[in-house]
């Protein structure tokens, strides 16, 4: 089976961390998608988070950089799932790269028109809260995959800024 590879940025802010509204997945997300041809995952994670929040972002580190400076050096994500695709056409699957990731430059949400996007706390995340989708008055759980990389993500920020 062919095989994309995808990246997802979770960004976070403080105790909380971005996610936005997949209408055909009928799932909240963090900002993601594919690599683009002779792109590296971190140029396009944070490319998408920009693209499809108006956040400019950068990766959390995760691992020391060496002090030399060929051959360039690239942030390792935090984890790399393999989903199945759900896209229309040819059946294959995501390599996805999963960074964490925080605004830069008192950055703030500047969604596209009509991209549902929403800041959730690692309590509605700890105890599973559905989200509420204000256009609509629905609300939709997080999906486990999700919440648990979304709360890593929180935590690890945490423990990073001391």
């Amino acid at each position: 089976m062919k095989q994309h590879f995808t990246c997802t940025g979770f960004v976070v802010d403080g105790d909380r961390t971005l996610l936005l509204w997949h209408p055909r997945l009928r799932a909240w997300v963090p900002p993601g998608g594919h690599l683009e041809a002779d792109e590296d995952p971190v140029t396009a994670v944070l490319r998408e988070i920009r693209e499809e929040t108006g956040l400019e972002a950068a990766v959390l580190p995760l691992s020391q950089t060496f002090p030399f400076s060929y051959p360039g050096q690239i942030a390792p994500p935090y984890t790399i799932l393999l989903e199945d695709s759900s896209e229309p056409g040819e059946p294959h699957k995501h390599m996805d790269f999963i960074y964490f990731c925080r605004p830069v430059n008192n950055a703030s949400l500047r969604p596209p028109e009509g991209a549902v996007v929403t800041w959730v706390d690692e309590d509605a995340l700890d105890t599973n809260q559905p989200i509420d989708l204000p256009a609509c008055g629905l609300s939709a759980p997080v999906n486990d995959d999700v919440r648990a990389l979304a709360l890593a993500a929180i935590r690890l920020a945490r423990d990073l800024r001391g």
